[in-house]
């Protein structure tokens, strides 16, 4: 006999604390990074609350920048991260929440006005205005990918959060859009399929990782998430509990381990070893004197230069540096500087170098934290760090966290039937 079934006769059990737009039974999602691949597979519990049932993970493969550049080899990499975490679960995946990171994504605030006539507001009229704002956002050969309100003003009332059922003449909103590019989001969906999946929706990489570590408060008073990933670094700007911004650097900590084996010669798995183990960006008193063993690329094993620590310092602070004034720029190009505050919430694998808290701190001339992911029932310790934060903020967005009033996120193309074709073709248009 189970606690519910002791009750008192007459007094019902607790409702499900079930979000809008939580999912039911079994979901997936995917992380498809240039390191790695991340699947987690999950269900939502009664308090509204992701638990893992099986996870995956791969070494990223025919991905660059987010995007990808080799079909066959990103199918080898997701085929074998979705069939460890099936095997793990129990379950087979027929479509998958994944993150956006290919296509160059970019996003803007529109001002968009709608008339009403002095009648309630409607859940159409909110349709209306979002697809307003695609329309006016959208451009060639880019696919709007999240279309949000940020805030409504109902007539002269400003900050309306939430206008259903109020009554005005004019109902404007501020729209926030992402997009991506059309040619990039139709490779990512003939990859999926080529691995049997669905794209069941697409979200924003750095929107996901600021769900995993964002506290409610930061979101409200304002915070940017920076995710130093293995290709990218992902910037979203948070503000009065909603997205506002969010841009994409092409570096992170490739460029980094590159940098090592360039300078140092020395082969790209002991570069990677060698920034895992050793590398920062904090001097320290004694690296002067601490020799650390370099193999030198195409000589014999027993050929080992050795290098001062402080060299390795030398090679990665400039590469961190110059990061955090690319992100700085962008900050100050979309003109979200003052929305976002003065919290800045670092997270990601290159998140973890010694001294990237300190420098980011420096650079920005914010308050900087690690952001280190929530703890979600049945994920793997090794799967709980800041390496995992967007997939993790994926399981989030699947519990129904994170969603606007009304959304615009239309699908991704891929290969079909010739009647299902035409029968999306006049649904578009009708």
């Amino acid at each position: 006999m189970n606690a519910l079934s002791r009750l008192p006769a007459g007094i019902d059990p607790p409702p499900e604390k079930r979000r809008r737009g939580a999912r039911n039974g079994p979901f997936g999602v995917l992380d498809i990074g240039t390191t790695k691949v991340v699947c987690l597979i999950a269900r939502i519990e009664g308090d509204g609350e992701p638990r893992v049932l099986g996870f995956g993970w791969q070494r990223g493969r025919g991905v660059k920048g987010g995007s990808i550049i080799d079909l066959e080899e990103a199918e080898r990499a997701i085929r074998a991260a979705v069939g460890q975490a099936e095997e793990m679960s129990d379950t087979q995946l027929s479509g998958a929440i994944v993150n956006l990171s290919c296509g160059q994504p970019d996003s803007r605030l529109l001002h968009v006005q709608w008339p009403i006539g002095g009648r309630a507001v409607t859940d159409a009229d909110l349709r209306a205005i979002l697809h307003e704002g695609r329309r006016r956002g959208t451009e060639d050969g880019r696919e709007t990918v999240h279309g949000s309100p940020v805030s409504f003003t109902v007539d002269a009332t400003p900050g309306v959060e939430d206008p259903r059922g109020m009554v005005c003449d004019t109902l404007g909103a501020r729209v926030h859009l992402v997009d991506a590019s059309q040619a990039a989001l139709r490779n990512l969906g003939a990859c999926l399929a080529r691995c049997d999946l669905e794209v069941e929706e697409l979200v924003s990489a750095p929107l996901a990782a600021g769900l995993a570590t964002l506290v409610e408060d930061e979101k409200r008073i304002g915070a940017t998430v920076i995710d130093m990933g293995g290709g990218t670094t992902s910037i979203a700007v948070f503000s009065e509990g909603q997205l506002i911004h969010t841009a994409q650097i092409p570096v992170g900590g490739w460029q980094v381990t590159n940098d090592l084996a360039r300078v140092l010669s020395t082969p790209i798995s002991h570069a990677e070893r060698l920034k895992t183990l050793h590398g920062g960006a904090l001097a320290a008193a004694d690296d002067e004197r601490e020799m650390l063993p370099v193999p030198l690329v195409g000589e014999d094993e027993d050929h080992i230069a050795r290098v001062p620590r402080a060299m390795i310092v030398n090679i990665i602070r400039p590469r961190l540096e110059e990061t955090f004034e690319f992100v700085r720029e962008r900050l100050e190009q979309a003109g979200v500087a003052k929305e976002a505050g003065t919290r800045v919430v670092l997270t990601g694998g290159a998140s973890q170098m010694i001294g990237a808290r300190e420098l980011a701190a420096r650079v920005l001339d914010r308050q900087v934290r690690i952001g280190r992911p929530r703890s979600v029932r049945g994920l793997p310790d090794t799967a709980g760090g800041p390496p995992f934060a967007a997939a993790i903020g994926l399981l989030a967005w699947g519990a129904g966290e994170g969603r606007p009033v009304v959304d615009v996120a239309p699908g991704i193309d891929r290969p079909q039937g010739s009647i299902r074709r035409l029968y999306e073709w006049l649904r578009d248009r009708l």
